[in-house]
């Protein structure tokens, strides 16, 4: 073994220390809790070595977050190649969703780190991400996989609701284009046409209502109290379903 082959081994395995350490951290303390200065602690080393790593606490976070999206696109993908490709798309939708709530409910750090966060944007690494950095990141690519099931397989409702304002058009035309890009390079042909701004309007929707119940229930958030949330959470998923002119 070369030496330079040797050192960036030795620089992998460090790198893989200070990721473990940090989402141990992240979850059994919090996000305040992973700091360079902790995780040196905890491994042994000096904090300025981290800094040959990652050069601040943000590019530390913004790399676990990244981390933590993999594993949930891990599992979420893994339940989704569970299923037939021919099974109905609603079933896969339900597979999917509910495999997101019970991964929240597993993981609310790293839950809170990725869909939570008010400092900047830890997934992009800065302040203000482009669209298509927080649809890719976001959602992630399991969703987007999804999305693209059902706007091959089912037409989706052709209106964009009365009274929406010019500026929420623009806002739908800007991730119209994105979402396009992100679904045909999952192997799906679509068009502007076949992914209309009504499609958007029902797609970011449908997330704002699975996020929002999801992040109720992670964070203990229900205005009331909820004997049976899952009960509730697959009733609004078939409600979703329904809408878009599918059945569960």
């Amino acid at each position: 073994m070369s030496e330079a082959t040797r050192r960036e081994r030795l620089r992998a395995e460090t790198e893989r220390d200070i990721l473990t350490q940090a989402r141990a951290l992240l979850t059994e303390k919090g996000r305040d809790s992973v700091t360079l200065r902790a995780i040196a602690r905890e491994l042994g080393i000096t904090a300025p070595a981290l800094y040959r790593y990652y050069d601040s606490r943000e590019a530390l976070l913004a790399r676990l977050c990244e981390v933590v999206c993999e594993d949930l696109e891990n599992t979420l993908g893994a339940l989704l190649a569970e299923v037939p490709d021919t099974a109905p798309v609603d079933q896969q939708v339900y597979l999917v969703c509910r495999g997101f709530r019970r991964w929240a409910l597993d993981h609310p750090q790293e839950f809170s780190l990725v869909f939570a966060s008010t400092d900047g944007d830890y997934v992009a690494g800065r302040e203000v991400a482009a669209p298509e950095e927080h649809v890719r990141d976001r959602f992630g690519r399991v969703f987007l996989e999804i999305a693209a099931r059902l706007v091959a397989s089912h037409p989706f409702p052709d209106e964009v609701p009365a009274g929406v304002s010019d500026l929420l058009h623009e806002d739908l035309a800007v991730y119209q284009q994105v979402l396009i890009n992100q679904i045909e390079a999952r192997g799906v042909r679509v068009d502007e046409r076949t992914l209309d701004q009504a499609a958007i309007f029902h797609i970011l929707q449908a997330w704002v209502r699975i996020y929002g119940h999801v992040a109720l229930e992670v964070f203990g958030r229900f205005p009331f109290a909820v004997t049976n949330p899952e009960e509730m959470y697959d009733q609004m998923l078939a409600q979703l379903l329904g809408e878009l002119g599918l059945r569960g």
